[in-house]
């Protein structure tokens, strides 16, 4: 029996993937299966999850590629990781999952490190850290690139809403709460994420739409119409370097 299953949900991340699965690999706890959720990669993604070990999957967007994975998991708690982030201690699985068992937690989320030496970076990074923890007893939040949660949780609320197009790791988290679960966020250890949607988006604009989407979703509900493009996954060809690495 897996201890923990991994669902990431992919495409055409090759650049980055294997910098995840490194990392993966260095974890202390190792009786883990890894679940790519593919979303039609045309990249070297789904043979380099292969090669890794991984079982590979017909995924989606992030919300439904996650549900498929995770209709497939066979451990009791199920982490959703986003293929740009790093696992940034060896004991990062197994602290977290002992740290979710002696809290008696059911979802669970943890800080956010920028994988970054640019300033800016980690005092946006800091600032959602702040924030998150200072509303996380009243308004849960958690982003989609690491998330934990006891696979009966996940079913009881029938995993992330499809129909929710943008902000659905939120909604998802929020939802599990409502249905009177307990979230909390992880003291173990922060994940490391790549800063390359604030490179390619603009720090600002991002900036902005967190608080519009937060401010939306506080006074008329979660997302059913996409108010942002948004583009799945990396492009190796076009994927820089993060200034920082583990």
């Amino acid at each position: 029996m897996f201890r923990i299953s991994i669902v990431i949900p992919t495409k055409n991340e090759e650049k980055l993937l294997p910098r995840l699965f490194k990392s993966i690999a260095a974890q202390t706890l190792q009786n883990i299966e890894v679940i790519i959720a593919d979303a039609g990669s045309t990249d070297r993604t789904c043979a380099i999850a292969k090669e890794f070990g991984a079982h590979v999957i017909k995924g989606g967007m992030p919300g439904p590629g996650r549900n498929a994975g995770a209709k497939i998991a066979k451990a009791d708690f199920i982490i959703f990781l986003d293929a740009d982030v790093v696992l940034t201690s060896p004991k990062f699985l197994s602290d977290s999952i002992h740290e979710m068992e002696k809290k008696h937690i059911d979802v669970a989320t943890c800080k956010v490190r920028a994988l970054s030496r640019k300033p800016v970076d980690k005092i946006l990074h800091d600032a959602y850290n702040a924030y998150a923890l200072a509303t996380e007893k009243v308004r849960p939040h958690a982003p989609g690139g690491c998330i934990f949660v006891r696979r009966i949780v996940h079913g009881a609320v029938k995993g992330f809403d499809e129909k929710i197009v943008f902000a659905e790791d939120m909604d998802y988290v929020q939802r599990i709460v409502a249905a009177g679960y307990r979230f909390r966020i992880l003291r173990s250890h922060a994940v490391a994420t790549s800063v390359r949607r604030l490179e390619k988006d603009g720090r600002l604009a991002i900036a902005l739409k967190f608080i519009f989407a937060e401010m939306k979703m506080i006074t008329s509900g979660s997302f059913t119409e996409a108010p942002f493009e948004y583009v799945m996954g990396g492009d190796a060809a076009k994927t820089k370097e993060d200034d920082e690495t583990i």
